[in-house]
């Protein structure tokens, strides 16, 4: 007997228009209007697909990449801005369920990034907005730490939805933080490829696999359904990179491409991948399915020792300076959010 939802999900594996935010914002419509068309109730988009992820912090030193980081910072977002209320709007439009991973910008300073996503619910509000917790090797010269605050599972009509960026999914403990909210449904998002190591001194990092291996782990774990979107890299990123530098090409032609696609809550792969080409790829989610394999071990049930084990998680959000009372300023800050926060 069925008791909870049967949803169809679809995962966007596409590139950005590199580094322009509005044209990426009117694709990523787009795609949200084909998906609806085809029958998704929830839309998943790559890690930091607005504006584009910055791939040139591997490839060459910081001293050669301050005029990228200085567009790569205009073109990001705030999360009040007018950008993502169109991808809101066209989400309620079509009824559907977006999840979309952008560069967030700060309204306390110019220079302060962080790698963000938000989940917005079919009525257009955003019931959840996460910043990276521990930008990864690299990232760490373009984003900014996050917080805690994002750590929450959306419980909607499709199911409670959760998600975590990338190098997030190897974080055990964000991860429990997630499966302990009762998730059902764990959005895991990616950059197009990661470049590690020149050619000539071995094989780049296989993300592919790794990016496989963790989210079918996360979803055994959970007893989760499982969406892996990943980026793609068109030619026109690739011949951007490549006009600043030539040696790039061996970098980025050496490195494997990440693969868009779904895991049941066994872990094992179901529905298609997307790889080599752009596109749309669906799979349907039976959460019933989540229920049975709870009974061999639920991490969050009777398989725990919770008087061995504790967790404890804070959720408040950073921000860089608390005024007291009488001495507010009048600007903006983070908070002051036109699209409001369930939860």
């Amino acid at each position: 007997m069925s008791y909870l939802p049967i949803v169809k999900v679809a995962a966007v594996h596409a590139a950005p228009v590199f580094l322009n935010k509005t044209e990426t914002v009117a694709k990523a419509i787009s795609f949200i209007r084909e998906a609806s068309r085809n029958g998704a109730q929830l839309v998943a988009f790559p890690e930091s697909y607005i504006p584009a992820f910055p791939v040139w912090a591997s490839l060459w030193a910081p001293i050669d990449n301050h005029d990228l980081f200085e567009r790569f910072a205009g073109e990001s977002l705030y999360a009040d801005g007018p950008e993502l209320e169109e991808i809101a709007a066209e989400a309620q439009r079509c009824g559907v369920f977006v999840s979309l991973g952008f560069s967030e910008r700060s309204h306390a300073s110019v220079g302060c990034l962080w790698n963000s996503n938000v989940l917005i619910n079919d009525q257009g509000t955003v019931v959840n907005h996460h910043r990276k917790l521990v930008p990864t090797f690299y990232e760490k010269l373009v984003w900014a730490a996050g917080d805690g605050a994002g750590l929450q599972v959306a419980d909607t009509r499709i199911g409670r939805i959760g998600g975590l960026i990338c190098g997030e999914n190897t974080n055990p403990l964000a991860r429990y933080s997630l499966i302990a909210q009762g998730e059902q449904i764990h959005i895991s998002s990616w950059p197009a490829l990661w470049p590690t190591r020149r050619p000539a001194t071995g094989g780049n990092f296989d993300n592919v696999a790794a990016n496989r291996l963790r989210a079918g782990a996360h979803s055994f774990e959970a007893k989760a359904f499982g969406i892996i979107c990943a980026g793609y890299m068109d030619a026109e990123m690739r011949d951007y990179l490549v006009s600043r530098d030539p040696c790039a090409a061996a970098v980025l032609d050496g490195s494997p491409r990440a693969a868009t696609m779904f895991v049941d809550p066994t872990g094992s792969q179901i529905g298609d991948m997307l790889s080599d080409e752009e596109g749309i790829t669906y799979a349907q989610f039976d959460l019933n399915r989540c229920v049975e394999p709870k009974q061999f071990h639920d991490v969050v049930g009777y398989y725990n020792r919770f008087d061995v084990f504790s967790l404890a998680v804070n959720r408040e959000r950073h921000e860089p300076v608390t005024w007291r009372a009488g001495n507010a300023p009048t600007a903006r800050t983070d908070d002051a959010s036109v699209l409001p926060v369930e939860g």
